[in-house]
């Protein structure tokens, strides 16, 4: 599975390329002329659910991108979350439509304390990528940016 970040005035579906495997538990992501940034799948409900909890680091250009089979307005959280990460909703285009930082809580496994900070996006998307804190604006990422998924052939 391949990813690529198109310019804002470019439209996801313009891109064309072959695609790696879908069953796959990983993916590469080149983000225009950045380094590559690999990925991490989460495709069901549990992999959702389970996500980056209990991982004491995230190495450099790494994330995981969680895929939703319809439109999504869930929130996120960072109960048992022990690495600040940023997150940038994608909507079924492509195109990034929400990126937040979400901070390391006080104590990740208080679940009174995860549920007070919830981080819900601007709007529905189908896709959730999360990286290290500051990843997205270290890299000049914002909102509006389209980005191609190719989970498949």
């Amino acid at each position: 599975m391949g990813v690529v970040a198109l310019p804002v005035h470019g439209r996801a579906q313009d891109a064309a390329g072959s695609c790696g495997d879908a069953t796959a538990a990983y993916a590469q992501v080149q983000v225009e002329s950045w380094p590559r940034l690999d990925l991490e799948l989460a495709r069901t409900a549990q992999e959702h659910e389970v996500g980056l909890m209990f991982r004491e680091a995230l190495p450099p250009d790494t994330g995981m991108l969680f895929i939703y089979q319809a439109e999504s307005r869930e929130a996120y959280w960072m109960y048992n979350t022990l690495i600040p990460l940023s997150i940038a909703w994608i909507d079924r285009d492509g195109t990034i439509v929400d990126i937040q930082d979400m901070p390391r809580l006080n104590d990740p496994s208080n679940r009174q304390e995860a549920a007070q900070h919830t981080y819900p996006a601007a709007a529905p998307y189908w896709n959730a990528l999360e990286v290290n804190q500051g990843w997205f604006a270290g890299h000049g990422i914002g909102v509006g940016q389209q980005i191609l998924f190719c989970l498949g052939a």
